[in-house]
C-alpha cells in the first residue's frame, strides 16, 4: 500500500465508525470512553463547558460553545436543542463571556420541517443580537449546503450577527464565497469532514489544501470578519500579512494548544470551538478522521493522568 493512501483509508475507517449505532451507544455511556475523549470534549454539561470558556477567556482566547447533536427526528427534540442553546447564550450574557454559540441546522429540525428549523434558529439569533454575541452555523454534508446557506442569509439580512461555514473540499465553495463576500456575510473557512462523492468534492488532500489557501485569500481580501479555521501552520501563515483585527483564527478544543497560545502572544484573535454534551460520538469520530495525528496523540496519552 502506498503511503499516500494510508491517511485516506484511516479517514474512511473512522468515518464509517461514526455511523455505527451500537458502538455509539456503548461509547457514549462508557467511563473508559469518557477518559479517552476528555481531551477533545469539554464535558457533558453546560457548567463544565462554561468553566472551560472562563479559563480560555482568561488566557485571551475567544470561544464558541457547541452543544453537540445533529439529525434530530422529532420536533420536541429540535425544540429541546434550541433551549439548550438558549441556555448557553444566557450563560454567556450572565458571565460576560467572550463567546458565541455554534449550531447545526439538523439539530434545529432541518430534516423535519424547514419552517420549524428556521424559527428555532431565528430565536437564537435574535437573542444573540440582544446580548452582543453571534451564532455560528456549522456546515454539514453537501446535501444540506443550499438549505443551510438560504437560512443563514435570511437571518443575516434580518439580524446581522451570524457566520456561515464553507468547506474547502467542495467544488462549489469558490462560487459560494464570492456570493457571501458580496453580501458581507461573515464566513469561517474549514477543510471539511464528511464523506462526499467524487463529483462533489476534491479527494486528494493536496487539492483540498490548494483550494483552502485560495478561498482563505478571497475571504481575507474581500470578506467580512472571516474565521480561518485550521491547525496547520502552513495555512496559519496565509493570514499573517493581513491586519490582525480583520479576521480571527479558529481552532478546536484540545488540538494544537501550543499554537493557540503562540498566536495569542503574537496579538492575533483566536477562537476555540468548545464542544460539550452527551451526543459527542459523531463529532469525536470526525475529529479522528480529519486529523490522523489525533489518533497517535490518544495512544500516547491514554495511560497518563
Amino acid at each position: 500500500m502506498r503511503a499516500a493512501q494510508q491517511p485516506l483509508m484511516l479517514r474512511s475507517f473512522f468515518l464509517s465508525l461514526s455511523q455505527n449505532r451500537d458502538l455509539r451507544r456503548w461509547m457514549e455511556h462508557s467511563r473508559l470512553a469518557k477518559r479517552l475523549t476528555r481531551r477533545f470534549i469539554a464535558g457533558n454539561t453546560l457548567r463544565e463547558a462554561i468553566a472551560v470558556c472562563d479559563r480560555l477567556n482568561t488566557e485571551g482566547i475567544l470561544t464558541t460553545l457547541d452543544h453537540l447533536g445533529e439529525s434530530v427526528t422529532d420536533p420536541s427534540e429540535a425544540n429541546q436543542a434550541r433551549e439548550h442553546c438558549m441556555e448557553a447564550l444566557r450563560a454567556i450574557a450572565s458571565r460576560s463571556l467572550q463567546s458565541t454559540i455554534s449550531i447545526k441546522l439538523t439539530q434545529m429540525g432541518l430534516d423535519i420541517d424547514e419552517k420549524l428549523c428556521f424559527e428555532n434558529a431565528r430565536q437564537l439569533v435574535a437573542y444573540a443580537s440582544e446580548i452582543g454575541s453571534r451564532v455560528e452555523f456549522d456546515m454539514e454534508s453537501s446535501a444540506y449546503t443550499d438549505r443551510t446557506l438560504a437560512i443563514v442569509e435570511k437571518l443575516h439580512n434580518e439580524y446581522g450577527c451570524v457566520r456561515a461555514v464553507i468547506q474547502a473540499y467542495l467544488f462549489r465553495s469558490e462560487a459560494d464565497i464570492e456570493k457571501l463576500n458580496r453580501e458581507l456575510l461573515p464566513v469561517r473557512i474549514c477543510k471539511g469532514a464528511y464523506v462526499e462523492p467524487p463529483d462533489v468534492a476534491f479527494e486528494k488532500k493536496s487539492d483540498v489544501d490548494t483550494n483552502y489557501l485560495k478561498l482563505a485569500h478571497a475571504l481575507l481580501e474581500d470578506g467580512a470578519s472571516p474565521g480561518i479555521a485550521t491547525h496547520d501552520e502552513r495555512m496559519v501563515e496565509v493570514a499573517k500579512p493581513f491586519p490582525k483585527d480583520s479576521f480571527e483564527y479558529q481552532m478546536l478544543y484540545g488540538i494544537r494548544r501550543d499554537l493557540q497560545r503562540k498566536l495569542v502572544r503574537e496579538g492575533y484573535r483566536v477562537r476555540v470551538y468548545v464542544p460539550y454534551g452527551d451526543a459527542w460520538y459523531p463529532y469525536f469520530m470526525r475529529r479522528l478522521a480529519e486529523r490522523p495525528a489525533n489518533v497517535l496523540f490518544l495512544v500516547r496519552n491514554f495511560f497518563k493522568n
